[in-house]
């Protein structure tokens, strides 16, 4: 059976779906396939975070391929290698930012916080739409200010609310946060410092002392940190760190005695990769969990037999295959064709370009309902975007490696957003300020 046959039998009751059955895919509006540039990094220190995800993209626009794409439209990704340097990143963006004459640009996935960062300015010239899932900017969710930038998913400052949350119940309550030492281990670059400022906003709403202390890049010498840590008496440590910093800093948080209960890992250092290198020692670790590891969803099944089992997949190591790491891959190639989904129920089945690309983003809408019908229940958080906020709902869960595998402990948390609105759009209108940008005109449609 078809991908559109499928949505089409389902499609009851779901806006976006309703309106995909009442224009179906036509031959002649499918000329031409979409462009997909993966910036990828197969080399450098930060490789065995990449190289997964990249199969988790690859696998599933295999699977949409094979099912005759996008309502017709086949998904054409080509890698760029960037060795997650920020250069290289660029050099990427130029060669692809205008398309292909037969494979037009609808959006541009980024993997690297520092670009993400440092492509503010040209995005918004070149009026390129800009994705960065779980990542980015934190300011960029104003999309007032900055609207070819789109965080989706989830952001670091909700992040910190979720671990302080976490922390909480685990005491028995917030009032309980008082006086507890919470210390912030992060890497010393844009993204380990984006946790600055709303540890410190926790901190005076909830009593707690907030210490930072950062690690230069790539985090291979932590013994004076987590010494410093123990002087400090830390109750808890929020654990920032990226590649191979991750499996360092749990090591040696065991040979200084710290316990791997109190340790909450960011994102980004919650995966198989951060702990199967650090052996016995991550044993109870925790981490924040955007992309929740496991095949026993329902697209996952559907991929290990089409895709996996057949010989088909990108990954060279098949144990891989429903990693923390391997999964966020597939939900954002997930992101990426919903995008596609929602730009052609109004622009038609066809390729689209940045311009309807743009729009599709601000109107994306990610509903229970939707995300049950791809079979990622579970997997993905609902996420609902629109013109003045460019991040949805996001949400996180706790996990906890027992060892041999991560264990989800908490359903999908909210964290306290609200608490942060006002600082991140401050910043966002500071940035407006420095850059002596006009106001936005509001979007009507």
């Amino acid at each position: 059976m078809s991908v559109l046959k499928h949505l089409a039998g389902l499609a009851a009751g779901i806006s976006l779906a309703a309106a995909l059955v009442a224009s179906p895919a036509r031959a002649e509006d499918a000329k031409g396939e979409q462009l997909f540039p993966l910036f990828s990094y197969r080399t450098g220190a930060y490789a065995p975070s990449g190289i997964p995800q990249w199969a988790g993209y690859n696998d599933y626009f295999n699977y949409i391929n094979a099912h005759g794409g996008v309502n017709g439209v086949k998904i054409r990704l080509e890698e760029c290698e960037t060795a997650y340097t920020v250069e290289r990143a660029f050099e990427c963006y130029e060669r692809y930012k205008n398309g292909k004459p037969d494979a037009p640009l609808a959006v541009l996935f980024t993997t690297s916080s520092g670009f993400d960062a440092a492509i503010s300015d040209k995005a918004r010239i070149d009026k390129v739409p800009i994705i960065s899932v779980a990542g980015g900017r934190g300011d960029a969710v104003d999309g007032s200010v900055f609207p070819y930038q789109f965080p989706l998913l989830f952001d670091y400052w909700t992040e910190a609310s979720i671990v302080v949350e976490h922390i909480a119940n685990t005491l028995g309550g917030f009032d309980k946060l008082k006086g507890q030492k919470i210390a912030t281990l992060y890497h010393d670059s844009g993204y380990g410092r984006e946790t600055i400022q709303p540890m410190a906003i926790l901190a005076k709403k909830y009593g707690f002392e907030d210490i930072q202390i950062p690690v230069p890049h790539p985090g291979e010498q932590q013994q004076a940190q987590w010494q410093q840590i123990k002087r400090a008496g830390a109750d808890w440590v929020f654990f920032r760190a990226w590649g191979v910093m991750s499996p360092v800093g749990i090591k040696t948080a065991a040979r200084v005695g710290f316990p791997r209960e109190r340790i909450i890992g960011d994102i980004w250092t919650g995966s198989e990769e951060d702990v199967r290198p650090a052996g016995a020692s991550a044993k109870g670790y925790l981490a924040v969990s955007v992309f929740p590891p496991g095949a026993d969803f329902k697209i996952s099944q559907t991929l290990k037999k089409e895709i996996v089992d057949a010989g088909k997949s990108d990954l060279k190591d098949t144990s891989k295959f429903g990693s923390v790491y391997y999964n966020a891959g597939l939900v954002q190639a997930i992101l990426f064709t919903e995008i596609l989904r929602t730009g052609q129920a109004k622009f038609g089945n066809r390729p689209l370009t940045t311009e309807e690309g743009h729009w599709a983003a601000e109107h994306l809408d990610l509903t229970p309902e939707r995300i049950e019908e791809i079979g990622a229940t579970g997997l993905l958080s609902p996420i609902k975007i629109t013109p003045e906020d460019h991040e949805g709902q996001p949400a996180a869960k706790i996990q906890q490696w027992d060892g041999e595998k991560w264990v989800p402990l908490t359903d999908w948390l909210k964290g306290d957003r609200p608490l942060f609105k006002d600082a991140i759009y401050a910043r966002a209108a500071a940035y407006a300020k420095e850059k002596n940008l006009p106001p936005r005109e509001a979007v009507t449609n």
